[in-house]
């Protein structure tokens, strides 16, 4: 039989999943979550991991930065990868446990891909496979097939670098925690008394962004998390720093390709 319940091959903290099946010759374990609000806490799997929300929004952090991702989203995390996962308000999640050796094209670092309708119909395939028996060979056929497709995916702007260095660290996570705090590039400087050239070299060295991009990028992934809680676009665009909804709009729209609506359309 090619599916059955499988237990947990992953090191965790806090995290328990409501189901957990495997599907085809162990290359793939389906972990599938309901809940209004989450957090895994730190674990690490022994396989790489594809984190898909099919409603709500879910933020994964890990030693290098954080990702935010909406139902048109996934995020893909390697395998050993010490990560942890949270939901903004409600979310029902699938992820994929992926024993990716033999696949080609895969990132070897974290990233969000976009869900295509077919990749999206082959995750909620497998999910349902998992919990029933089928025939082997149509088993490891949608396995193969989601591979192949997730393959090609475009790697998608919703991440955010987190510096090593200890202060810009700390500075960085104060503008996270407050987005819509004007900062400029002299005070950013100040605050870790350097100049502006030695801060803005510092900045891209540390994070591979300037110091304008990434405050945007704080501000986009902040904004997701509020639009996923159906705040309403002005609350969300004062929250995020930006005057009117025009401007957050346009902002998002340069970001994304799409306008906050049809984002989560």
């Amino acid at each position: 039989m090619i599916f059955s319940l499988a237990r947990s091959i992953h090191r965790r903290k806090g995290f328990k999943p409501e189901t957990l099946g495997q599907v085809g010759t162990d290359r793939i374990t389906v972990i599938s979550k309901n809940a209004h609000r989450f957090a895994s806490g730190h674990h690490a799997h022994s396989r790489a991991q594809l984190i898909y929300a099919m409603s709500g929004v879910v933020a994964v952090r890990a030693g290098a930065g954080t990702w935010v991702v909406p139902p048109s989203r996934a995020v893909w995390v390697p395998a050993g990868v010490e990560h942890e996962a949270r939901s903004f308000a409600g979310v029902q999640f699938r992820a994929l446990l992926i024993d990716s050796a033999e696949a080609k094209g895969l990132p070897d670092a974290c990233a969000v891909v976009e869900v295509t309708p077919l990749l999206r119909e082959l995750i909620l395939r497998l999910a349902a496979l998992s919990e029933t028996s089928r025939d082997v060979e149509f088993g490891r056929a949608v396995a193969r097939l989601l591979l192949l497709e997730l393959a090609f995916l475009p790697v998608e702007p919703l991440g955010l670098p987190i510096p090593r260095h200890p202060q810009l660290s700390l500075f960085c996570e104060c503008i996270r925690n407050d987005p819509a705090r004007a900062v400029t590039l002299e005070e950013a400087a100040g605050s870790l008394h350097m100049s502006r050239s030695s801060f803005m070299r510092l900045f891209r060295r540390e994070t591979g962004m300037s110091f304008a991009h990434w405050r945007q990028q704080a501000r986009l992934l902040h904004a997701l998390s509020l639009l996923a809680e159906g705040q309403s676009i002005l609350n969300v665009a004062l929250a995020s720093g930006y005057d009117s909804p025009s401007a957050f709009s346009a902002m998002f729209r340069r970001s994304l390709g799409k306008s906050p609506s049809e984002y989560f359309g």
